[in-house]
């Protein structure tokens, strides 16, 4: 065989059945990416002979005698970028940059008629991040991108510091990178719910060739662990091993195989004999709670952190403020309904994997697709007995996140084979094993309760909720904890009561996802609110304006006031002020004979965990007058290394060109809890804004005693410091300090207390045809009170990107379980992601606001835009319909049996609420 990729030839005679995707990566083109080995995202997108295929389904043996481009191709050869990569640059149409490279193979195709109907050419590329809206003006030409300016970065549209790696493919994520001597990792998962491993013969797997070895719950240690990764281990039950001889779920690891081949470690796993003794399970999280079901995790509770294992409840928080049956009694209307949210995974096109090594220094050498490396050390160093330093994790660029990978779900394992066996290995999980191997969010059953006057001030409400957190109890509490926090706190009543629960089920584990459980139990009260305000004959909008918390208030819930929480800034009331002025502009129009409705929903989330969240930062000058910045946290499209940059580059008076930043490595600062809980920068950007104060200070300090001029004479420009003799260029500086023996870098560090809030809502209006149960969303609005935005383009992306996903999850993204516990939806093709064509442009307005405890006034957005898009839009849609639907995903289908349902007479219930 012979084939030409961007100009070089390659002869080597491709595997049988192998596709061209593999052939290219094992050559190097790193920038054809795995996303689903199905042809469903797009991700591998290349050109043959000019023609874009994905080639995760093209026969590598097709490609003889042909040409083939990819991204890594696609610019001229002298360097200069293709008219698409440049496009996409200037508009920064990308986020963790995974699908980027697919999107402009895909683009660059494109003839003027495809341009014209990009829903159409854009149906075989999927993007998690971006929401599709930046994507749409790459290819349009529009440019987002403003020019550095020195001492001027925050506030201002700069541009990622990898963009230009991500447009050309030379990005690398965890595993774009040559390892000599690799094995690779497959795993052997269980067929049954519920069963014990009576027997398991690895003999013929053994003889499989180029099977190394095979690795089953007698290998593994005996310690239990959470997967979950937080700065408090002890937020989560101990409830996991590595491999273990119970299983709790369709897809639990049973047995790992290390071959030189997957097709080997393949074979090797349908060659293990295990004989299973099979158990009753439980899939109910209600059921599961009842005397005499199965039990989950027979542990002893004090150890492993699990409130009642024989009732299958792992956590649950119960309180009560004043009397909230005198508060109902007291109410002119009360209202009373059952919501259900569904399982939604989070569908980062890069999945979950981990290559490992032992380096020069016989250090165990861990690149993880991980939010949280140093949590991930940490991890493997008590769970093997190894001091800290001798173990390293890494993360490259990761492919999207969203709070699934703020787990251990690959490394321990991974680990556990390059210990014995001293070689490098490599896991990397197939798509269908991100929906039944890895985690999903939480699906929550709630029961909300609320009463108010006449006069529309609330007088009671109450809380049952229930979530189900699988197999094993990762996240669950903590989720659970944070689910009835801030959803309660944001809106003023006398009296308040909560009982929720987290409960095992035999079922795929749920995690971190966006929001933490807000999301679900917003959905409800948003939705009880609503209900209860068209009761007592109120706009919606003005009764929860009128009883949510103001400026200086408490945030108290029945589990007490966190004492570290503050509303350190408020644009609640701008936020109402936007969705009222999108309410009074004028309609769009609509199909005649559908039906119209709007609907809003308000949100408030606390910029970080409880507890504390740890970040470290250095600031250092480099010999050529360059700086060099060091943070712990991951990039994942979540933008805090832009951030960063701008922090550095306004506290040091330079451009951001001039800062190099070093991340997501536990060699280059002490210690970063991770990417998570929306503190990338209200956590990392401070401990980044206190090293470059510390560092700026440091120079000035050093310039004014080298010159023998006064220091408030002396000041930082880009390249020098200026005094009133002139200027001293910054590498002249650092020459000067080497002289007597000085270097210059600085440390910074924020523990994540106190914390602030930050809210948003969202507003729709909708059409729908009764004839069909079609929805149309025809305007969509969301204000966010960030505090002071950084990067107003990046935090806009945020915005959408959230926006976007939630309404995935709000109208068709389900991940389905049948009736033996299996996941049904292993697929890209069988769970509905939103493609370009479903998602709508929203209008994202940012409140003028400037934060008390955020570095520079910023407050955290990952997270946030998520939780009021359910709510608004089921609200909306019963502003349409007359229906209040009380079950996610608010499908075609549940639409017209509901108002089929209506016609008929019957009662107005959603069909899930029966």
């Amino acid at each position: 065989m012979r084939v030409e990729v961007n100009g070089r030839s390659h002869e080597e005679e491709p595997r049988p059945g192998q596709c061209l995707r593999t052939y290219l990566r094992e050559r190097g083109w790193f920038g054809v990416k795995k996303g689903c080995d199905a042809g469903d995202c797009g991700a591998c997108t290349v050109h043959v002979d000019g023609a874009p295929v994905h080639s995760c389904l093209y026969p590598a043996f097709r490609a003889d005698g042909r040409t083939v481009t990819t991204v890594e191709g696609l610019a001229a050869p002298d360097g200069e970028l293709h008219p698409v990569q440049r496009k996409f640059l200037d508009a920064q149409g990308f986020q963790c940059g995974f699908c980027t490279a697919g999107f402009l193979m895909t683009t660059a195709a494109l003839d003027e008629d495809q341009l014209a109907d990009l829903p159409r050419a854009f149906k075989g590329n999927l993007c998690r991040c971006t929401g599709y809206r930046a994507i749409e003006d790459a290819v349009r030409g529009v440019s987002h991108v403003e020019a550095p300016c020195a001492g001027e970065s925050v506030g201002r549209n700069l541009p990622a510091p990898a963009g230009p790696q991500v447009v050309t493919g030379s990005a690398r994520y965890t595993f774009d990178v040559d390892v000599p001597g690799l094995l690779h990792m497959k795993l052997l998962r269980s067929p049954h719910a519920h069963a014990r491993i009576t027997a398991i013969d690895t003999t013929a797997a053994l003889r499989v060739p180029g099977v190394q070895a095979v690795f089953t719950h007698l290998d593994a240690p005996e310690r239990h662990f959470s997967t979950a990764r937080h700065e408090h281990p002890e937020e989560d039950p101990d409830d996991t091993r590595v491999l273990d001889d119970t299983v709790r779920y369709v897809g639990q690891r049973v047995a790992a195989v290390v071959a030189d081949s997957e097709a080997a470690a393949e074979e090797g796993c349908r060659r293990v004999e295990v004989t299973y003794q099979v158990l009753p399970a439980v899939l109910d999280p209600e059921e599961a709670m009842r005397p005499g079901s199965p039990v989950v995790h027979d542990k002893d509770p004090a150890v492993a952190r699990i409130s009642r294992p024989h009732d299958n409840v792992v956590g649950e928080a119960h309180g009560e403020i004043g009397d909230v049956e005198a508060g109902f009694a007291e109410a002119d209307a009360v209202y009373e309904g059952t919501y259900r949210t569904q399982r939604v995974q989070h569908a980062s096109l890069e999945t979950h994997g981990a290559v490992a090594w032992f380096d020069e220094d016989d250090r165990l050498t861990v690149r993880t697709s991980s939010q949280t490396p140093f949590l991930t050390r940490r991890a493997l160093c008590a769970l093997y007995d190894l001091p800290e330093e001798k173990v390293r994790v890494v993360a490259g660029r990761v492919g999207g996140g969203f709070g699934g990978k703020q787990e251990m779900l690959v490394e321990d394992v991974v680990a556990l084979a390059v210990l014995r066996l001293r070689r490098p290995v490599k896991l990397e999980y197939t798509r269908a094993e991100q929906f039944y191997g890895a985690t999903t969010r939480h699906p929550f059953t709630i029961r909300v309760k609320a009463g108010a006057r006449r006069d529309g001030t609330l007088t009671a409400l109450r809380f049952r909720v229930v979530s189900n957190t699988g197999a094993y109890g990762n996240h669950g509490p903590a989720v659970m904890f944070h689910s009835v926090g801030e959803s309660m706190a944001v809106y003023r009543a006398p009296h308040k009561k909560v009982d929720a629960y987290s409960v095992y089920t035999h079922t795929v584990p749920a995690g971190a996802f966006r929001g933490y459980g807000l999301g679900q139990v917003m959905f409800a009260v948003e939705s009880a609110l609503d209900e209860l305000a068209r009761q007592l004959g109120l706009d919606p909008l003005e009764f929860k304006a009128r009883n949510v918390i103001g400026p200086g208030e408490s945030m108290v819930t029945p589990g007490g006031e966190e004492e570290d929480l503050h509303i350190a800034s408020y644009g609640l009331d701008q936020c109402v002020s936007i969705v009222r002025r999108a309410q009074s502009e004028p309609a769009e129009p609509a199909p005649e004979g559908w039906l119209v409705g709007e609907g809003s929903a308000l949100a408030m989330i606390a910029t970080g965990p409880p507890g504390g969240h740890i970040a470290d930062a250095r600031a250092a000058l480099l010999p050529d007058g360059t700086f060099d910045l060091a943070v712990g946290t991951a990039e994942f499209g979540n933008g805090t290394t832009t951030v960063h940059r701008q922090i550095a580059a306004g506290e040091l008076a330079t451009t951001v060109d001039r800062i190099t930043v070093r991340q997501s490595d536990t060699d280059v600062v002490r210690h970063d809890t991770g990417a998570f809980a929306s503190t990338g920068t209200v956590v990392a950007g401070k401990a980044t804004l206190r090293a470059s104060r510390a560092l700026a200070d440091q120079l000035l300090d050093f310039a004014a005693a080298h010159l023998r001029a006064p220091r408030a004479d002396c000041r930082l420009a880009e390249e020098a410091v200026l005094h009133p003799g002139g200027r001293l260029p910054l590498k002249e500086l650092y020459a000067a300090g080497r002289t007597v023996g000085m270097g210059f870098a600085a440390d910074g560090h924020f523990g994540g207390t106190p914390r602030s809030v930050a809210f948003n809502a969202q507003w729709f209006r909708v059409a729908v045809d009764p004839d069909t149960g079609e929805i149309r969303i025809l305007r969509s609005v969301h204000a966010a009170d960030a505090g002071k935005v950084m990067n107003p383009m990046q935090c806009r992306g945020q915005v959408e990107g959230g926006v976007a996903q939630a309404l995935g999850a709000t109208l068709f993204e389900n991940v389905r379980i049948d009736g033996r516990g299996e996941v049904e939806t292993a697929a890209f093709r069988r769970y509905r992601l939103p493609q370009y064509a479903d998602v709508p442009r929203t209008e994202v307005h940012f409140m003028e606001t400037a934060d008390a405890i955020g570095p520079l006034g910023a407050k955290s957005m990952s997270e946030s835009p998520f939780n009021p898009v359910a709510p608004a839009f089921a609200n909306a849609l019963r502003d349409a319909t007359g229906v209040r639907f009380t079950e996610l995903p608010l499908t075609r289908d549940r639409v017209w049996l509901a108002l089929t349902d209506r016609s008929s007479a019957r009662p107005r219930v959603s069909p899930g609420s029966r």
